[in-house]
Formats: structure tokens, sequence, C-alpha cells
């Protein structure tokens, strides 16, 4: 979400951004995404995609019911808690950036004073070195041909590459939480599984099932399955051997109740799977030379951590700054990181707790958090104190600044 979000900035301030994707189309699939408070708003109306966005939420959201293993009710989960002020499904926000960071700016959208571009999107590939030089990144690629930028911006999530070619291996900056998350869809032959709601949990694991309202006309779609399930040491697996993760997974939840086994076997026949630890990204300094990192790559967490609304706050603010700067990379990444940092890591202080929130890994945990939401004051607070959060930062009116005649712009490279 990151590199689309910040192309269609770097494009209304007359940047040349390139966007490199290993996917070999905008990816469907995954979970949906939320935004909350009011820099999450501002940002979205600022770019014109507020109100598309509404138009593909995937609906106000039903609440779900985390029971036993006879079925019965013993907690409600609001579904404020996911689904924030509006949520869209992750596949139809990523068409929906693509698309409008393609479209040439007009209207309210253009930035007087600056020549509007459109990016290149470079589909199926992927960075393999950067090497950086008087005037720019030299960087070369698993199939393309060499190319030189003069700016490398690492939007490419928790496991980045341009973070691991340019800042050192993943370890050094990705801590393991404790818990391992999955996701799939049921196959068509599930029967009534996902017909409700309901997340079933144990000490240190949790399986739901539901269906989201947007997808109901979907050939085929009988609902999805989201899993969570502690481990405090991190497991041996291919992230690149669905076959692998399976095994994982599934090992994780033998022996559990309710219709749990029922739930895992649909698992097998899954093309979908999304599965990973839940993790949390910490970069000492979020740029070197002429290359820096956005979003997930800098600051991410894999769940709880407003993830996607920090990305396209840190896009805005990390595009202005460098308009602001007429280019100046030095300037506008220390500005853009003073300015973000506080709010980044605010907000990803979540990741650990959403583990123990839904897998707590004792009965009395698991009892403390029913006993909570079964409070009405608690859930109220608990949902203030995540909307404060997601909107604790300042934002300038970039768009407004540069249109006061400040320093041109120049060209950028978005890794």
């Amino acid at each position: 979400m990151a590199g689309p979000a910040l192309a269609y900035w770097l494009g209304r301030y007359g940047y040349r951004a390139t966007v490199i994707e290993v996917a070999p189309a905008p990816r469907a699939g995954g979970f949906a995404v939320d935004f909350r408070g009011a820099a999450h708003r501002t940002v979205l109306e600022r770019m014109g995609v507020l109100d598309e966005i509404a138009r593909h939420r995937t609906g106000p959201g039903t609440p779900m019911s985390f029971i036993d293993g006879q079925g019965r009710d013993l907690a409600t989960l609001p579904p404020e808690f996911a689904a924030g002020e509006v949520e869209i499904l992750r596949s139809d926000l990523s068409r929906l950036l693509h698309a409008h960071s393609l479209t040439p700016p007009d209207g309210d959208e253009a930035v007087p004073g600056t020549p509007g571009t459109t990016p290149e999107y470079l589909f199926g590939d992927s960075l393999t070195s950067l090497t950086e030089t008087a005037d720019g990144v030299h960087a070369t690629f698993e199939r393309g041909a060499p190319r030189t930028f003069d700016l490398v911006i690492g939007a490419d999530g928790l496991h980045s590459t341009v973070r691991r070619l340019a800042f050192g291996p993943e370890e050094r900056f990705v801590s393991h939480l404790g818990y391992y998350l999955a996701a799939w869809d049921l196959p068509a032959d599930a029967g009534d599984l996902g017909t409700r709601p309901v997340g079933y949990g144990e000490p240190g694991r949790l399986a739901t099932v539901g269906r989201l309202p947007r997808r109901a006309g979907e050939p085929g779609y009988t609902g999805e399955t989201f899993c969570v399930f502690a481990s405090e040491e991190q497991l041996p697996y291919d992230r690149r051997d669905i076959r692998s993760q399976k095994k994982v997974i599934a090992h994780a939840y033998e022996g559990a109740g309710w219709r749990t086994p029922e739930v895992i076997y649909t698992l097998w026949e899954a093309d979908d799977l999304y599965f990973d630890s839940i993790s949390r990204a910490d970069v000492p300094q979020w740029s070197t030379g002429r290359i820096a990192l956005l979003g997930d790559a800098a600051y991410g967490a894999t769940l709880g951590g407003m993830g996607t609304g920090s990305a396209i706050v840190g896009a805005y603010v990390l595009a202005g700054e460098l308009a602001l700067a007429g280019g100046d990379h030095r300037t506008a990444f220390t500005r853009y990181e003073q300015k973000l940092r506080p709010y980044a890591t605010r907000c990803q202080q979540g990741g650990r707790g959403v583990g123990e929130f839904f897998a707590p890994t004792t009965q009395e945990a698991m009892d403390a958090r029913n006993t909570a939401l079964n409070t009405p004051a608690t859930v109220t607070a608990m949902l203030e104190q995540g909307h404060d959060i997601s909107a604790a930062i300042t934002l300038e009116d970039y768009p407004a600044l540069v249109a006061q005649g400040l320093p041109g712009v120049g060209v950028a490279g978005v890794g």
C-alpha cells in the first residue's frame, strides 16, 4: 500500500516515480484493512480517494462471538475493533491506489506550480543489489536490466528486500512477538462452517470463521478463517513453500476442540493462504544516503499496528517533505523521520498486545479478556484509546505549502 500511495504524491509534486513490485499484478486476496481517526481521514481526503474507499467498504461489519467448546457465547467482539471507521479488502485497496496513482491530476488534486506526472510500474521483478554513487543509486534486478535512480524508497513490507540490501539482514531489525497468524478462504463445500462469525479459543490458540458481507456475491465464497496461535520460539518453515506452512499450522492445532478439526481440514484445499509471524520492525534510522524506508519496512507490526493507515500517512509526509526540500533528500529524510517516528512508534505498539488479546496463553487471561469485552465502559475505553493513537499527529498541508512557490522537485525512484 505504501508504494502506490507514495507514487501518487510524488507524481502530484512533479517527481517521476518507478514502482517495482515482485507480484505479476496488483495483489489479490489478503485481509481487510481499516482506517480510523482524523489523520487517516485527512490524508485520504487530500488524495481524493476517501469516497471511493467508502464505496468499496466491506460493510458495517458484524460482531464476532468468542465461544466455548459447545458453541455457547462467552463474549462479543464489536465490529469496531477490527473495522475502524472504514474497512476495505486489501485487494480492493491495492487496485484502487494503483489506478489512482496512474490518473493524471486535475481539479482539486492538482498542485499549482508543479508539473504533475504519473508513475511507471514494473511488475514481476525484484531488486538484487543497490549501490549508491555520487549522484544516484544503481539498482540491479532479478529479470530487468540495471537502472540508476536518484532515490530509492523501500516500501516493500516487513520482510523488505530494500532494507536487507541497504541496511542489513532482517534479524537485525525484525523482532518476533510470540505469535503466528494464518488466514484463508473456506472451500465451497465447507457447508455451514462460516455461517456465523465465531471464534473458538483455548490457551495459546484461536480459530475464527465467518463471512464478509461484501464478498457474499462471489462465486463459491462460503466464508473465511483467521487463526492466531502462540509460539515464543520462531518456527522453521519455508516462506515460499505453502505446504510447509500448512504443516506448521496443522501441527499447532492438533487436539483442539469444538469444530477446529473441520476448520484445519479446509486448510489443505486453500491456495490463498496468508501465514506469518506477528513481528515488529524497529530500524534505528530510516534512511542511509539516498535510500529510505517507508511503512512496514521501517516501522511495521504484522497485526494490530495500524500498518496500512501509518503507511498512507507516512507516504504523505515523505513526499511532502521531499517537495518542500526541493528534492534535497538529506533534509527531507531527516524531517520525515522526525515528524513521523513518534506517531509510528505509538501505532506499532499494538503488535504484541493483539496476539495476547486474541490468543491469551492462560485460561485466567482468556476469562479476563472476556470479562472486559462484556463490560461496556471498558470496551468504550479500548476503542477510544485506539482512536487517539491513530490521530496523534499534526499534519502539514503539504499541497498548499508547495503551491506557495517553494523550490521545485526532481526525479525519484521508488523500490
